[in-house]
């Protein structure tokens, strides 16, 4: 009797049977296929790209820094031109004349509202180991022919804003620039007509939609700012050329701020307080969101102020308890003068939003330069924005204004800085 499975038949069932993928074989094959699709750009930049020479291990290309807008050459090497201190210049300072200059707002015109002295006006900035290139205002303006420049923020920015005006209006003749506010002063455009270029000035303290976006009255003390609403002010930013944010002032209460979800107009408000830090790290990813769908990274520019420091307190640089920016005529001239206003978690918030931003953004950094500048501020002279008290008379330094800048003076310097990024980046 034959068996039940004869030699024969078992060399059959051999035949007939599936082979077996090792399962060593297909853990090898399956990371294959995973590196491939994983590295295969890199694969084709190496192979498709590079041609191996003899005995050079093959390495990945670096990619070519791309040409900012605007740039017609680029700054010295291992220069940082915010890095440096200030020097008596009476040959090219000021660069133009407060009275020659209609365009300053009465806030900000020192000269005329009795400053004595013009010493602040004679002081320009010295980057170490290399000079700031000369503010080309020829170059300027034809650089925005056919364009547009906005700076968008806070009076600080204002004055960053006039001038840049006073530094280009003296070449366009009269009969060809104007200057006029729209959206109840929310907009301020200066034209020059025949280059068919503007320079605007867009009022929005926290950038964000806020309880004080209105120009003219603004001085609300419970501020409250609405979450996610930088469209609201981004809408009259489109098409801008040259765009220059500055935000920080407003935000610095000493308090939490006050966050609102949803509208304005709900009956119903639900407000948060959050940390300034939070909530500026807020508003700057905003920011960041609608520069990167909105403007073009080939052809328009996008910088940020940092931080203005102010002079409240004369006892941090060695002056009187009680003293403050008021009958300062000289400069600090300690190199490691750090503002104590000035809050460095703010920069830390900037450097590390800007830092993972796809658009490239020039960051202005104005603040420890600007910290050496007590003497530069618009004090108690200025248009005061209410009659002063008998009590106020008597102590000048109670009202004194230590926040904002003369101009001719300090503000000029943050645009030759300007000009140097947007030309020499």
């Amino acid at each position: 009797m034959k068996s039940p499975l004869s030699s024969s038949s078992s060399s059959s069932m051999g035949v007939l049977r599936k082979p077996r993928l090792s399962p060593y074989l297909f853990t090898l094959l399956t990371f294959i296929v995973f590196i491939t699709i994983l590295y295969g750009e890199d694969f084709i930049c190496i192979f498709g790209q590079l041609e191996p020479i003899p005995g050079r291990a093959i390495s990945r290309p670096v990619k070519k820094r791309e040409k900012l807008a605007f740039a017609i050459g680029k700054s010295e090497e291992k220069c940082d031109v915010f890095k440096g201190r200030w020097v008596r210049d009476e040959l090219t300072r000021p660069l133009y004349e407060e009275s020659e200059c209609p365009y300053i707002q009465p806030q900000l015109t020192c000269q005329e509202h009795g400053r004595p002295d013009t010493e602040y006006q004679k002081w320009r900035w010295q980057p170490h180991g290399c000079d700031l290139p000369s503010f080309n205002a020829t170059l300027m303006l034809e650089t925005l022919r056919g364009k547009r420049m906005m700076f968008v923020g806070d009076s600080l920015n204002r004055g960053q804003y006039v001038s840049m005006i006073c530094l280009l209006h003296r070449l366009i003749p009269e009969h060809a620039k104007s200057m006029k506010s729209y959206n109840n002063d929310a907009l301020t455009v200066f034209r020059a007509k025949d280059y068919n270029a503007s320079i605007e000035f867009y009022w929005a303290p926290f950038l964000l939609e806020s309880n004080s976006d209105n120009a003219v009255v603004h001085r609300v003390s419970d501020r409250i700012v609405r979450r996610g609403s930088i469209n609201k002010h981004g809408k009259h930013w489109k098409g801008v050329d040259i765009l220059v944010f500055n935000t920080y002032l407003w935000w610095m209460t000493g308090l939490d701020i006050k966050i609102l979800k949803g509208s304005f107009e709900d009956k119903e408000k639900e407000i948060i307080e959050v940390s300034a830090e939070d909530a500026y790290r807020m508003a700057m990813r905003s920011m960041l969101r609608w520069v990167r769908k909105n403007m073009d990274r080939k052809k328009t520019r996008v910088f940020f102020t940092s931080m203005s420091p102010t002079h409240g307190k004369g006892i941090e640089w060695g002056g009187e308890p009680g003293e403050n920016c008021y009958n300062q005529t000289t400069i600090i001239e300690d190199s490691n003068y750090w503002d104590s206003n000035s809050r460095k978690t703010i920069m830390n918030v900037i450097a590390e939003e800007f830092s993972k931003s796809k658009f490239p953004i020039t960051f202005l950094n104005i603040t420890q330069l600007s910290s050496y500048r007590k003497d530069a501020h618009t004090s108690i002279y200025k248009k005061q924005w209410s009659p002063l008290t008998a009590e106020q008379l008597a102590n000048p330094v109670s009202y004194a204004d230590c926040v904002h800048w003369c101009l001719p003076g300090l503000q000029d310097t943050w645009n030759e800085l300007l000009f140097s990024k947007l030309f020499y980046p």
